[in-house]
């Protein structure tokens, strides 16, 4: 828990998920946090940091799809943060939902690493197989992620595409077991840089054969809204090109109403004081795509939050709304379906 009196300097305590990678970004937003320069006025800060299990890392078997929204990856943590047991949250941006609980809100955003998803092809095959298009009909990719799905579905209909969950290298080494389905798998570019493993992917997956999660790539702080010492230090590790376009992607996803389930992609760049931002829906089954972009100045957060909003109004009326309905309808039969298996046992 948090201490500070006129005398000591305030102890802030950084929390996350448990998992390697969660582990590793907290300890990036710790040493950009540790080497800020002493306050002026006030004994410099310390910084420890806290981890813990998350309802979507115990659950390691469900379809994320069947699982409902972001709230999986950041509900106990915001537990602990609104009952002043830690101080930071730090996020994979792309993970925390476009609404936060009442009184919470992100402090900080700091520099986005590549945000493109990438191909890893199973090992022993790297050296035949170097891209989505030399894989044989029928291989079978491995991701967890409708948008991923529904996206690649559109663009390599030969395909087969199949869940799959746990830590990454959980994930890696159901890849690369000899008697495993999978030829491939997509997965997060920056997550496999953080962790040193940037070796093992063979291509980057661009736009336009595959947009990306909002914000993904971004690492997000999420604080108390009453807490106006640790807002100071968060505003001080903002990186302004990445809140200008993760903000702008968020505004577009939170007027779609899509979580985590929702194949909606985006793609953006801020630069001379100009935003272009790409956003697209894609039907399950990728027989149906809606995609458009916007080239806008912006000066402010507020701007750029309104490109987002009127991105996806016009993504709404151009039929992405029609795709989103379906979504939804699918999601509650398969969650119908899901609850009636589970009973049958």
């Amino acid at each position: 828990m948090a201490t500070t009196d006129n005398a000591t300097s305030r102890k802030y305590v950084l929390a996350s998920r448990a998992s390697q990678l969660a582990q590793i970004q907290t300890n990036i937003a710790l040493a950009a946090l540790e080497a800020l320069p002493p306050p002026s006025d006030s004994p410099r800060p310390t910084f420890t940091t806290s981890f813990m299990a998350t309802a979507g890392d115990k659950n390691q078997s469900q379809a994320l799809f069947l699982m409902g929204g972001k709230a999986l990856w950041t509900g106990e943590l915001e537990v602990a943060l609104k009952e002043r047991d830690v101080d930071m949250l730090v996020h994979s941006f792309k993970d925390v939902p476009t609404v936060l609980p009442e009184g919470c809100i992100i402090g900080a955003i700091m520099e986005r690493e590549d945000p493109v998803d990438s191909l890893v092809i199973k090992k022993g095959k790297e050296d035949a197989w170097k891209t989505l298009d030399d894989l044989p009909a029928g291989s079978v990719v491995g991701t967890s992620s409708v948008r991923r799905v529904a996206q690649l579905k559109r663009n390599f209909p030969k395909l087969k595409f199949l869940d799959v969950r746990g830590n990454l290298n959980t994930r890696l080494a159901k890849l690369d077991a000899e008697d495993g389905p999978y030829a491939a798998l997509i997965l997060a570019k920056s997550g496999m840089v953080r962790l040193g493993m940037g070796h093992r992917i063979t291509a980057d997956l661009t736009p336009p054969t595959l947009f990306h999660a909002v914000s993904q790539g971004a690492l997000a702080i999420e604080i108390r809204g009453d807490d106006t010492e640790a807002l100071k230090l968060c505003e001080a590790i903002t990186h302004k090109e990445t809140q200008i376009r993760c903000l702008a992607e968020r505004a577009c996803l939170r007027v779609l109403e899509g979580g985590c389930s929702v194949p909606v992609g985006v793609d953006s760049t801020f630069e001379d004081g100009t935003l272009i931002l790409t956003g697209c829906v894609t039907s399950l089954d990728g027989s149906e795509h809606v995609e458009h972009t916007l080239k806008e100045p912006v000066s402010s957060v507020v701007e750029a939050e309104a490109v987002g909003e009127h991105l996806a109004k016009i993504l709404v009326g151009s039929g992405a709304g029609k795709i989103l309905d379906d979504i939804n309808i699918d999601r509650e039969k398969r969650t119908k379906e899901a609850e009636k298996a589970e009973k049958a046992k």
